[in-house]
């Protein structure tokens, strides 16, 4: 036997008790003028209700939906900046040899609008990234990273961040290079070519959080200025920052 869906079958089941309600109708008026006007005025009315749920009242909902979402998104971006990617920045850019134009760029003022966001996020894609390698302790990394790396595998069960790629990648990008740094028994003495590799995974890693963070700052300067100032106060592209209210 061909099976058949139960939303065809309930389809079919409200299309009869129509048909027999109509019917019934008939037989105790037998007026089918008037049957006929309320069954063409109700089939006009299902467009204008097709407009108003589907395409109107559906959109709003949808729209106030992902609102939410993306704010429970940028709490958990948020708590990753305490927990790991504010310290790790700092550190990257500490080794970067263009550290002075870099934090000329991310100097984030208060009176900032959309306008000097985007013109900072566009020339930051044209910026040179570059980490010293030679001066960075892989295994200060390295144990950095192995420290944190439970609460980083509790960030990738939150559903929520499947909706952002930009710090779903992130994510995958910090946990390649901790395996990378993990996975080696000396950090000391490794070839030249391997430093070259670790020196690309770690430049991934500061690629994206530079981008990341410039985001989070725009979220921060829009909707909770206290969180906002405490983020300024503890800038990682500021070495003269201070948590301390001056």
């Amino acid at each position: 036997m061909k099976y058949v869906k139960w939303q065809t079958l309930l389809g079919l089941a409200l299309v009869i008790l129509s048909a027999i309600f109509y019917f019934i109708h008939y037989t105790i008026f037998r007026d089918p003028h008037h049957i006929f006007i309320y069954l063409v005025g109700d089939i006009a009315f299902v467009f204008i209700e097709v407009l108003l749920v589907t395409l109107i009242i559906h959109e709003l909902l949808s729209q106030r939906e992902k609102r939410a979402r993306l704010e429970k998104l940028n709490m958990v971006i948020g708590t990753f900046f305490s927990e790991v990617g504010t310290e790790l920045l700092a550190y990257f850019s500490d080794f970067d040899p263009s550290l002075d134009r870099l934090k000329g760029e991310l100097a984030v003022k208060n009176d900032w609008a959309e306008k000097e966001f985007q013109s900072t996020a566009k020339r930051l894609r044209e910026y040179n990234y570059e980490i010293d390698i030679q001066r960075i302790d892989p295994g200060g990394v390295r144990d950095f990273l192995m420290s944190k790396r439970d609460f980083l595998l509790r960030l990738l069960e939150n559903p929520t961040l499947l909706e952002h790629e930009r710090f779903t990648g992130l994510l995958r990008a910090v946990f390649h290079l901790t395996e990378e740094l993990a996975g080696r028994k000396s950090l000391k003495e490794l070839p030249d070519s391997d430093y070259a590799h670790l020196k690309g995974d770690m430049k991934r890693v500061y690629v994206i959080l530079v981008h990341q963070w410039l985001d989070y700052m725009k979220h921060l300067k829009g909707n909770y200025p206290y969180l906002f100032s405490l983020a300024m106060r503890t800038n990682p592209f500021d070495q003269n920052a201070s948590i301390v209210v001056k």
